[in-house]
């Protein structure tokens, strides 16, 4: 976790980049709603990831296949919602990205711009 400075900075790539010359550590960890995202960026958590795992932990899936593209933008729409600094980094659930290289930047892109997610 970065070192508390008083003001809240955005953590970006430059930052992450940064924190490892400086040879700081960098804490991520995995939220998949707005109350426990808001809990870890305001512990100083550095990267939030939204996994595809939210189809075990949130669903009570067997496995992560059945989470759809939808259900991952929702889960990082939370997320998003609910950081002032961390990074906010989602998984491409299985099937939006194996076909072809078209389909794997179109659902990258549509996570982005639809969930507001930096990553």
């Amino acid at each position: 976790m970065s070192k508390a400075t008083g003001e809240i900075k955005k953590i970006t790539t430059h930052v992450i980049q940064a924190m490892k010359e400086r040879g700081e550590k960098i804490a991520m960890l995995t939220a998949y709603d707005y109350s426990m995202a808001r809990i870890l960026d305001e512990a100083g958590v550095d990267i939030l990831l939204v996994g595809d795992s939210a189809s075990n932990v949130m669903a009570g899936h067997e496995t992560t296949l059945p989470i759809t593209l939808d259900q991952m933008i929702y889960h990082a729409q939370s997320v998003v919602r609910a950081v002032n600094r961390a990074m906010v980094v989602v998984d491409l659930p299985f099937g939006s990205y194996q076909s072809n290289s078209e389909i794997a930047l179109s659902s990258a892109i549509r996570i982005m711009k639809e969930s507001g997610a930096h990553a």
